[in-house]
């Protein structure tokens, strides 16, 4: 039997999310910066693809799915937005919504790293 991976994953995505929360409030800090370039990092898919972590189907009826774990996360430069009057790219409202879009996915993250910390000490007290 394989071990269970989702706790690797989950640490994984937090880091990421750590990386990316960094990069976004460099961008914030750096709003006022002229000819500072906006930056943000690869999605998390796309470095979800760069691992060795694989799915196991256990039982016939699983789906067949491949996927793959974290490797290093990346800054990417080429998403920028259109330049102001100093050549600075950051837009604050882009800024506070990736802002949000990474409390939410941390919330949800933890909360399922939470279930399933439940769900295995259930399974051992049984």
């Amino acid at each position: 039997m394989q071990g269970i991976h989702l706790f690797e994953l989950a640490s994984r995505q937090a880091e990421w999310l750590s990386v990316r929360q960094a990069a976004v409030s460099g961008n914030v800090a750096n709003a006022n910066t002229p000819g500072f370039k906006a930056r943000d990092v690869e999605p998390f898919r796309d470095v979800l693809e760069q691992t060795q972590l694989t799915m196991a189907a256990t039982n016939p009826v699983h789906l067949e799915i491949d996927a793959s774990g974290v490797a290093a996360t990346q800054l990417r430069t080429d998403a920028t937005t259109e330049q102001n009057h100093s050549k600075n790219t950051v837009s604050l409202e882009e800024e506070m919504v990736k802002s949000g879009e990474i409390n939410r996915q941390f919330s949800l993250n933890t909360s399922i790293v939470k279930a399933f910390h439940r769900m295995m000490l259930s399974a051992v007290r049984s």
